[in-house]
């Protein structure tokens, strides 16, 4: 197991700079996810953990040894790429083993790692099939059996669940938790998937056109974002965001604004709310809105309202049972006490 140390670190491609000075520290054995969107820096920065990318500047350091001049497969890091990349006239076991085989281990040795690998990873049965006779979720396990062979210092993936269906991909990511858990070994993972960030990570680093918005626990970027992009990006279904209702702006916008906000501060320029803290009644006291839409997802349901005077609908995951919600009914909105998230004109979240 080993710590990674990024100092100052920064990638250009031309004149177009991709990663603008990271600064992290992932602990010795913990599981920590770069989530963000598509093109925001983090599967390159994960290249250069490995030593697939150069950085222009700054330093990667693994177990305190920097690594920027040290070639890919001396560095200890294994990286599972988004394609299994199996050999196909290979057995899951001569797949596994084939690192250990061009290293020159003894047959011997070698089997007794994979095989090892294999009982971690629920493959003991798969060692004699090809790698056209197993599932997809198979698959993947077979190439995460190829990095644990290697005992390496520090487990890199790519996106390895973006190819499984739905069901595979909740299954995967079971698997991998009970992975870490089994082996406490050093673990960076590379996903757009929010979700996927929050149920797998000791803590998430967000990034954001090549920087780091917020490092922090799943429940600490959840309930306490520094800005309204890693407010947005946190969170399924994603947090409303209202914006201070202009003179002139309709009576719903304006009580809506007054629900919402905690005081009569000058520097709150909009508030976030959470779909499960915005309350939908059919009755009651409220902000009026309109239903326009019901997503049902079986024990609750996701209410997209219309209030006058906004732009975009509001989203409150409500529950399916006590009351009627009917498409183009108006209905009251409420706020659970304390739940709104303010931000000033630069989207940085007031406290």
């Amino acid at each position: 197991m080993a710590a990674v140390t990024l100092k100052a670190l920064t990638k250009r491609f031309k004149d177009t700079e991709v990663i603008r000075g990271i600064d992290l520290q992932v602990a010795d054995g913990e599981f920590m996810v770069f989530v963000g969107p598509s093109g925001c820096g983090k599967t390159t920065t994960l290249r250069m953990i490995a030593g697939l990318e150069s950085p222009t500047q700054g330093d990667v350091l693994i177990d305190g040894v920097r690594c920027n001049d040290i070639h890919p497969a001396e560095r200890g890091a294994a990286m599972v790429f988004q394609s299994y990349a199996l050999y196909p006239h290979m057995t899951v076991a001569e797949n596994m083993g084939f690192a250990l085989r061009m290293a020159g281990v003894g047959r011997q040795e070698r089997d007794t790692q994979v095989h090892r690998a294999a009982q971690s990873l629920r493959l003991d049965d798969l060692l004699g099939r090809y790698p056209r006779e197993l599932s997809g979720g198979q698959r993947q396990r077979v190439a995460i059996g190829r990095a644990i062979v290697r005992q390496p210092k520090v487990f890199l993936f790519d996106e390895p669940l973006s190819n499984l269906d739905a069901a595979l991909r909740v299954e995967m990511r079971i698997e991998l938790r009970r992975l870490h858990q089994t082996l406490r070994s050093t673990m960076i993972y590379v996903t757009h998937d929010q979700v996927e960030a929050m149920t797998l990570a000791d803590r998430i680093a967000v990034f954001n056109e090549g920087r780091i918005e917020q490092v922090g626990t799943p429940l600490d970027l959840y309930n306490k974002p520094v800005n309204r992009f890693v407010a947005g990006f946190m969170g399924s279904p994603k947090i409303n965001s209202v914006e201070r209702p202009a003179a002139g702006s309709s009576p719903d916008h304006q009580t809506l604004w007054a629900v919402l906000s905690h005081d009569d501060n000058d520097r709150v320029a909009s508030c976030g709310v959470r779909p499960d803290q915005l309350l939908v009644s059919v009755h009651g006291a409220g902000v009026p809105a309109t239903l326009s839409l019901v997503e049902h997802l079986g024990d609750s349901a996701v209410a997209h309202v219309r209030v006058d005077g906004i732009d975009s609908m509001l989203r409150a995951k409500v529950e399916t049972s006590g009351q009627r919600l009917e498409q183009g009914s108006r209905v009251q909105l409420s706020l659970v006490k304390g739940a709104a998230i303010s931000f000033d004109a630069q989207g940085r979240r007031l406290t």
